[in-house]
């Protein structure tokens, strides 16, 4: 089995209101890749929510004395505080400067995920979308009707790893796939069974892609075609929250 990542360039900048599925049908098809039957569009998540209009300018924010006084003693932006306050179901970790916070949808990451980098204008910020697995059906759901193919959609970000430096793309939102493969119960080349295998597929695809979806290669989306085995379960949504650890087994919250 080979794995075959193709970039798709010529993917314009991003702004609240634009078309998102026709810009990366129309990339697909310049590409002149086509499209195959298990074929996978791995998506950076800015694009996803700068096309959503989750993006706040700064200006905007009048932040809370709270988010002010951890901002002064850290010498942090208390607008950007203030905005990863508002997206924080619950805080982690809040010390030496670093925010640590689980999102409404359950996500754990420093800041909210909120984002400075390749904004739409100076002084904006950008948020994650409000249900990237939604925001992932239905980009799906556009793309089956301009391409005629039924792509799996992943949409990643950014994310740091406890006990591990540097950050690597997650899955956040996923459609048509299967985000984990559940290989307990099989087993291994020795024919010992495997108790605890759970492999997060949209993760590594996450990752994979994740190689040419450098911070200033302009190439926030890749096809990613030959995975195999991630053919979603009638009985399981093919959703991306399912990577996330319920509260039950997690031994960290």
């Amino acid at each position: 089995m080979s794995i075959h990542l193709l970039p798709l360039p010529g993917i314009p900048a991003i702004h609240p209101g634009d078309d998102l599925a026709a810009l990366l049908a129309a990339a697909i098809e310049n590409a002149r890749v086509g499209t195959r039957p298990g074929d996978i569009l791995v998506i950076c998540q800015k694009i996803v929510s700068k096309a959503e209009g989750r993006v706040v300018a700064l200006e905007d924010v009048t932040p809370s004395a709270f988010a002010t006084s951890w901002a002064d003693e850290h010498e942090k932006d208390a607008r950007v505080v203030e905005l990863v306050l508002r997206e924080t179901k619950r805080i982690v970790r809040m010390e030496r400067g670093t925010l640590i916070v689980e999102t409404g949808p359950g996500w754990v990451c420093a800041n909210a995920g909120i984002d400075q980098s390749n904004a739409v204008s100076e002084g904006t910020v950008t948020l994650l979308p409000v249900d990237a697995d939604a925001s992932a059906r239905g980009l799906r759901a556009s793309l089956r009707e301009r391409l005629g193919a039924d792509l799996g959609v992943v949409i990643t970000d950014t994310f740091g790893r406890p006990w591990r430096e540097g950050q690597v793309e997650f899955a956040l939102g996923v459609a048509g796939i299967a985000p984990l493969e559940d290989l307990r119960g099989g087993v291994d080349l020795n024919g010992r069974e495997l108790g605890v295998t759970l492999i997060a597929t949209a993760d590594h695809l996450a990752s994979a892609a994740g190689l040419l979806m450098g911070k200033s290669d302009a190439m926030p989306a890749v096809l990613v075609r030959g995975v195999t085995g991630c053919a979603p379960s009638p009985e399981e949504p093919a959703e991306g929250r399912a990577l996330i650890r319920p509260a039950e087994y997690d031994l960290f919250r």
